[in-house]
């Protein structure tokens, strides 16, 4: 029974580290573009017209 449970925990580990991870990665990729069209913004701010 403990090793069945044992088991069951390292797997729910394992996948808790796998999502943290990948949120990790969607988060700062994410991030990136956001600072990236931001900055283009910026720069063609002069061109913009309302």
């Amino acid at each position: 029974m403990e090793e069945r449970v044992h088991k069951t925990m390292t797997w729910t580990g394992a996948l808790n580290i796998t999502v943290g991870v990948i949120g990790i990665v969607v988060g700062l990729a994410g991030g990136i573009l956001l600072i990236v069209s931001g900055s283009k913004l910026l720069a063609d701010r002069k061109k913009l017209l309302f």
